[in-house]
């Protein structure tokens, strides 16, 4: 038989405490709206202004949608300055420490989740010590390894002093701690050993982690300033926001137009790339969680 009973429904403690004050769903919509217009309005401002002739820029009513639309200004960005040149080495930099730290980051965290030594715990809070070091802190010990090793004015510069992390490290190693021992007892006694165990059976089902950290890696080394600022001195192994910096001082002056037009195709790829991602990003945080 059916049950004429209806289920009432279960709401977080966020949404009871809006429902408790009177707010409903449709005011929390309205709100998340707005808020994002505000945060949006710059961006759209300076896509609308790389889109425009340089005497529609300041007008007495502002002008959201360019007309006509300029697509010229990019070209002329590309043709004063090697965009290309600093997206490739900016894709090489960033790539290549996302791919070292994947590897480091996940030997560490299977070693601290999984394996017994003596003195685990405390080598762990080193790991964690190293997250609450500001960046800047170790600046100078950085930059006097990597002229020992005689790489300045290079792209491995620019990559090494990242290849190891804490934070990535601390984030899988919760990721693999939820992780049952019966897996892995079950694995050993089918004869897997730990290497494989690791990127056959973990990693894959710590997928929404890695993508979460991936993007927290690929955004902060793609916006690094201040670390290739202190390395680099060539304009061949220039990242963009380098390039971009050395752009607004020699090039392009108080042309907001080709301002705008650098400063949009510099930030395009991380909105395109976290657009894509965001289910996983958000995903990662409500399923990995920061657990014991």
């Amino acid at each position: 038989m059916k049950s004429n009973t209806q289920q009432t429904p279960k709401f977080g403690p966020l949404e009871k405490a809006f429902r408790f004050i009177g707010v409903n769903r449709i005011h929390i919509h309205i709100l998340l709206i707005l808020v994002s217009g505000v945060t949006l309005a710059p961006y759209l401002w300076a896509l609308s202004t790389s889109l425009k002739y340089r005497v529609n820029v300041f007008t007495e009513t502002p002008q959201w949608i360019p007309n006509p639309v300029n697509l010229g200004n990019y070209k002329e960005v590309f043709r004063m300055a090697p965009f290309g040149l600093y997206l490739v080495n900016t894709i090489v930099v960033v790539v290549g420490i996302l791919a070292i730290q994947i590897l480091t980051m996940s030997t560490a965290a299977y070693a601290f989740s999984r394996l017994r030594f003596r003195g685990s715990e405390g080598l762990f809070f080193l790991f964690i010590v190293q997250m609450m070091l500001p960046v800047h802190a170790t600046i100078v010990p950085n930059y006097l390894i990597v002229n020992k090793l005689g790489l300045l004015d290079s792209r491995l510069a620019l990559m090494v002093p990242f290849w190891a992390t804490g934070y990535g490290t601390f984030l899988l190693r919760q990721s693999f701690r939820q992780v049952p021992r019966d897996f892995e007892d079950a694995a050993m006694i089918d004869g897997c050993s730990g290497l494989r165990f690791l990127y056959s059976i973990l990693l894959p089902m710590a997928k929404p982690t890695l993508v979460a950290f991936s993007l927290i890696s690929i955004v902060t080394h793609w916006n690094d300033f201040f670390w290739p600022l202190v390395v680099t001195d060539s304009p061949a192994v220039r990242t963009l926001t380098m390039g971009l910096a050395m752009f607004v001082q020699q090039e392009s002056g108080a042309d907001w137009t080709l301002l705008m037009a650098a400063t949009i195709f510099v930030t395009a790829p991380l909105m395109v790339l976290f657009l894509i991602y965001q289910r996983k990003f958000i995903e990662s945080f409500m399923s990995a969680g920061i657990k014991g």
